[in-house]
């Protein structure tokens, strides 16, 4: 079967006046109403995570140009903003939550700013948005124990299942941070796939857990939207986050080095 590549774009908030901690990764109504009618003036297909890991692991075929629309956090202009857009168009997306980010019984106040809260959560499942797990406290799980990590996980799963009756079958790594273990993790803590970031295009052979996407800004203009969506210029846009992904990298090994050491005693 061949790879082909599928474009996942990563939005967080949308909303009209971000606070500064979620301002750049946010984008405007406006936009990404504009964003939408880019895709379907292009004829793109938006799938679901489930769907497209389902396909690339049964072999079904996906539709012609799939395209992959999702959400990370939780924040409240995806019910608000973005969920009417979505609906105009018939559009398939997923939304990953942290569950200790939302409104609600699970709030541990570590949200960046204005929350969906458990009712506009199950109001977007009903309409079709299919509900990923993002952690409960939105750590970087590679920086934590064994102990810590499976609990976050296990924690999200089993809150969203309560909350919407059905448990989460997809996943995405907060901040994009992913290991070896916590792949591992993820998969024995009963999610099916999971998104990383890296900025780059998907394909069957990343493997289910280590799907790439590629990051929706305030900064992203059209014209730079529409080269994302048709999988062009993709490494030349992302050139300096590659950059300091690759140096951040460096230090992020050196601290799990530093932790494993302290761990075992030694």
């Amino acid at each position: 079967m061949s790879d082909v590549p599928v474009p996942i774009l990563m939005y967080h908030a949308v909303a009209s006046d971000p606070n500064d901690a979620t301002r750049a990764l946010s984008v405007t109504p406006e936009a990404f109403a504009e964003q939408m009618a880019v895709i379907a003036d292009r004829g793109l297909a938006p799938v679901s995570t489930a769907d497209l890991a389902a396909c690339w692991r049964s072999g079904r075929p996906l539709p012609l140009r799939p395209v992959l629309i999702t959400f990370d956090d939780g924040y409240e202009g995806v019910h608000r903003h973005a969920l009417p857009v979505l609906a105009k168009h018939g559009f398939a997306a997923t939304l990953f939550v942290s569950t200790g980010w939302l409104r609600g019984p699970y709030d541990t106040g570590g949200a960046l700013d204005t929350m969906l809260d458990w009712d506009q959560v199950r109001e977007l499942a009903g309409a079709g948005v299919e509900i990923g797990g993002h952690s409960h406290s939105h750590p970087q799980l590679d920086q934590l124990d064994d102990g810590r990590l499976r609990s976050e996980l296990i924690l999200c799963k089993e809150i969203v299942s309560d909350q919407l009756g059905a448990a989460p079958a997809s996943f995405a790594y907060p901040y994009g941070y992913s290991s070896r273990r916590v792949r591992q993790a993820v998969r024995e803590a009963g999610y099916a796939q999971a998104l990383a970031v890296g900025n780059g295009l998907a394909r069957r052979r990343q493997g289910p857990y280590a799907l790439r996407r590629v990051t929706v800004r305030r900064s992203t203009h059209l014209a730079e939207f529409e080269r994302l969506v048709e999988g062009r210029a993709i490494a030349r846009t992302f050139a300096r986050d590659r950059a300091l992904t690759k140096g951040y990298a460096v230090v992020r090994r050196a601290r799990q080095a530093r932790g494993r050491i302290l761990r075992s005693g030694a």
